[in-house]
């Protein structure tokens, strides 16, 4: 048990002690116990506002319940409690208690920044989930790189986690696809066509169209044109398909299941509905079927199948989570495009309608991103004149930069981009400024070892006690809090503040404790400092799908 959790349970039985005793009497439930590091060291290792949070509860001065608390509280780590202000509890710890645990830190090697199995339960997570009709955008790309994060984030927590994009590939946009591409390819040949109305315009529609010519030639031409456009439907498809996962490979993003929407037409899809019949949620009017979800919270009813009888898309949504829901996961989580906002009722009113319990599927919402160039707003490829793809940002700024940057904000806030902070080589560039931590505390082992000095069995870290060895530690000490912080809350930027606030922590030190040509021992506890530092780092990382280089 780290020190942290030590200091907490300490809280919490003191709190039950009070209320035992007869003290105080609770009139509800105690609020959760919040450790911080105070700014300056005099004022403790750790501080707590709890005594005022629970003021209310116990229907008390705060100072006077810090005061009680206080009295229950005692461990061979703690030195003394002190009470400040109105009534913060502020910790010192015995100056062993740090060295104490960080050497459990060290001996955990790389298993440090892995935390204990949250269960069996399994969570699945989908995200990105763009049709296969053309090239990733940046805003997919943010989504790809939250999703991905996250994912890391909450399997480094514990819980148990399945990735999956699911595939559009029926409907309108895949005849769209088909109309357009056989469009280009008609015009390729010389024939005047209308081009049509609905189809997609984009450059890599006439690329996609060239590669069939360049391999088949004119061998489609002369086919009728429900036979070439079947054909070229699925050939289109495919290359869509593989060039969206080999753009998002190259990002770092992988998916344990790609689930295509074909495999819901039509007998999944016709089994929701009946099911939702069979439940009476589900009637007719004007020829069209209609999902009573102003039952179940929805604004108002929706048309599932149309008076044609093709399915609605929402009609494929329902089987599709319907699906999800069947193969037993614990929790469903959706990552979606803010656009997205107003479908969250309509998907959650069908699966209360369906009996599943809808609290279990939690829809995140990821806002707009903006890209800036030379401080101007950057809208259109130079390459293509539309919208900048995500490959194009990978060949501009790197992986890296693009991953952590997308990172750096809750995707619930707009972001805005600066494509020229993202390409600068100095510690004004966030991710550079991390990763250069980490190469540099390569540099110094590789020194280390040309000067023949290494970690000894038993390092001495008791020698470190200068405020720039304590301030890393106690930030290294943080890190288990911010990836269990950082999983709940479904936040990759709280990783992102964490690791640069680390490296910052770790350039303090390098800039005030020199390694090399000190005593031996104080040497040695310093490598073993810095080696757990670089792990921390890299592992911080690498939960944001950011490399961590050895050279820079």
């Amino acid at each position: 048990m780290q020190i942290k959790d030590k200091i907490i349970e300490s809280v919490k039985n003191a709190a039950k002690a009070v209320i035992d005793g007869g003290i105080f009497k609770s009139t509800g439930e105690l609020p959760e116990v919040l450790l911080e590091v105070p700014p300056k060291k005099e004022f403790g290792d750790f501080a707590t506002n709890f005594a005022m949070q629970s003021a209310k509860i116990f229907h008390a001065a705060p100072r006077k319940i810090a005061e009680e608390l206080a009295k229950n509280i005692s461990g061979a780590w703690l030195e003394k409690i002190e009470i400040a202000g109105a009534g913060f509890m502020n910790f010192y710890l015995k100056s062993d208690v740090i060295y104490d645990e960080f050497k459990e830190i060290y001996n955990a090697g790389e298993n440090f920044g892995q935390l204990e199995n949250k269960g069996n339960k399994t969570i699945q997570i989908e995200y990105v989930s763009a049709n296969p009709t053309g090239l990733l955008h940046v805003g997919h790309g943010r989504g790809a790189a939250a999703g991905s994060a996250i994912v890391n984030i909450m399997r480094a927590a514990g819980y148990n986690i399945e990735s999956e994009y699911y595939i559009n590939d029926a409907g309108n946009q895949m005849e769209n696809l088909a109309k357009s591409v056989n469009a280009r390819y008609l015009e390729l040949f010389g024939q005047k066509v209308d081009f049509p109305e609905d189809g997609y315009h984009g450059a890599d529609i006439i690329d996609t169209t060239k590669k069939i010519i360049e391999r088949d030639g004119d061998k489609y031409l002369h086919l009728p044109e429900d036979e070439r456009l079947k054909v070229l439907q699925d050939i289109a498809y495919s290359e869509k398909l593989a060039e969206l996962k080999k753009d998002l490979s190259d990002f770092r993003v992988e998916f344990d299941t790609w689930f295509s929407e074909r495999t819901l037409h039509p007998d999944k899809v016709n089994s929701a509905i009946q099911t939702l019949k069979d439940k009476g949620a589900i009637y007719e009017e004007g020829g069209a079927l209609w999902l009573a979800s102003t039952k179940y919270g929805d604004d108002k009813d929706r048309v599932v199948i149309r008076e044609n009888g093709v399915p609605t898309y929402l009609a494929a949504d329902i089987a599709y989570h319907k699906d999800k829901f069947e193969r037993g996961f614990g929790e469903l989580i959706n990552i979606w495009g803010a656009d997205h906002h107003g479908y969250i009722c309509r998907v959650k009113a069908a699966m209360s309608a369906l009996g599943f319990d809808a609290d279990k599927l939690k829809i995140l919402l990821l806002q707009m991103v903006s890209l800036y160039r030379d401080g101007e707003l950057v809208k259109m490829s130079k390459r293509t004149g539309e919208s900048i793809t995500l490959r194009e940002l990978m060949e501009e700024v790197g992986t890296d930069a693009a991953r952590y940057f997308f990172l750096m904000r809750s995707i619930a806030s707009q972001l805005d981009f600066d494509l020229d902070l993202a390409k600068k080589k100095s510690s004004e560039n966030p991710v550079y400024y991390v990763q250069y931590a980490h190469a540099r505390i390569c540099s110094i082992f590789r020194q280390a070892e040309e000067a023949g000095l290494k970690i000894s069995d038993n390092p001495k870290f008791s020698l470190m006690n200068s405020s720039a060895e304590i301030d890393l530690i106690n930030k290294i000490f943080e890190y288990p809090e911010e990836i269990e912080k950082a999983a709940k809350e479904y936040a990759p930027q709280r990783i992102c503040s964490y690791v640069y606030d680390l490296a910052a922590a770790f350039h303090g030190f390098y800039r005030d404790c020199r390694i090399l040509g000190v005593d031996e021992e104080l040497a040695s506890a310093r490598l073993a400092l810095v080696k757990v530092a670089a792990h921390v780092i890299k592992h911080a990382l690498n939960l944001l799908g950011v490399s961590a280089p050895e050279k820079m």
